[in-house]
């Protein structure tokens, strides 16, 4: 009989998925399965031993970007190399996203998590940190950490825009060097991001040539331009156009980045509190597997 740990954030999103645990745990004993369920909290500090203790076939991550990140961290960190799957249930669910694996009936995911369907995906690290989605620094950082968590529970992904769009007046370009597999290059821009899939902030297509298993990372900084410009790459980004090739952008593809910035600048992890500049980003190539349908 398979086991699997079900770590679930009670208060991701609308906080709502606490009601659907116990048809959660029915589906997977209708399997003949086992789902054993731990309960996320700030830091997560017995998981890792949860885990041992309970000797899963894989692990089921229930939370938005954020609780995925603190789950994939722990398990890199304390060797835990188990499959995971993933079940969307934040307010951002950008990477659940990119792989579309509960889309359609949700039966047919638990079927293919059972059945031990998984693929192999590269993450980013940073320092001692992981990222699975994007890390990011510059003057979009601070909008998801002071989104009010009453606003993302109403509105959702919309309160990330509505923010951001009230402070694109204040936009100011950061002075920046990036050096991308050795080679440097020196950028005046609003903001870079370092992606491994192409759904960022819920938005798709961000970076039409980013792959979870090739390897690389994608570097995308908005450089400095007019206010009517920057508009107006906000609005073909809300409607999913290809940004890669806008004049406005520097696109870089690369295994490792090194960026700094002559300000003080803090980044952002997977939609949480990163540390500041500078980072120094590589690749970690095949290093989570992953349920798919």
């Amino acid at each position: 009989m398979k086991k699997f740990v079900l770590a679930y954030n009670p208060v991701s999103g609308d906080t709502m998925f606490r009601k659907k645990l116990d048809h959660l745990i029915a589906m997977f004993q209708e399997r003949y399965c086992i789902l054993v369920p731990y309960r996320t909290s700030p830091e997560n500090r017995g998981f890792s031993g949860f885990v041992k203790a309970v000797m899963p076939t894989g692990i089921i991550i229930a939370g938005g970007d954020g609780t995925l990140n603190e789950i994939v961290n722990i398990m890199l960190k304390n060797g835990i190399k188990l499959p995971i799957a993933i079940i969307p249930s934040g307010t951002s669910n950008d990477f659940a996203s990119c792989l579309s694996c509960c889309a359609g009936k949700f039966d047919s995911y638990i079927d293919a998590i059972i059945d031990g369907k998984t693929t192999v995906i590269d993450v980013g690290s940073i320092g001692d940190k992981y990222f699975i989605n994007v890390a990011s620094a510059g003057m979009l950082t601070s909008v998801a950490h002071d989104v009010d968590r009453r606003l993302k529970s109403t509105f959702g992904k919309l309160a990330y825009y509505l923010r951001g769009i009230g402070e694109l007046p204040k936009f100011r370009s950061l002075d920046m060097t990036v050096e991308a597999d050795g080679i440097v290059k020196k950028v005046s821009a609003f903001f870079v991001l370092i992606v491994n899939s192409n759904v960022v902030a819920g938005l798709k297509n961000v970076s039409v040539n980013a792959k979870l298993d090739d390897g690389k990372l994608d570097l995308i900084m908005l450089k400095q331009c007019s206010l009517p410009e920057l508009v107006a790459f906000t609005a073909e980004t809300v409607a999913g156009k290809d940004i890669i090739n806008n004049k406005n952008v520097e696109y870089i593809q690369a295994s490792s980045f090194r960026i700094d910035c002559d300000k003080d600048v803090q980044s952002d992890i997977d939609g949480e509190p990163g540390p500041k500049l500078p980072l120094e980003v590589k690749t970690i190539p095949a290093a989570v597997e992953i349920y798919i349908r």
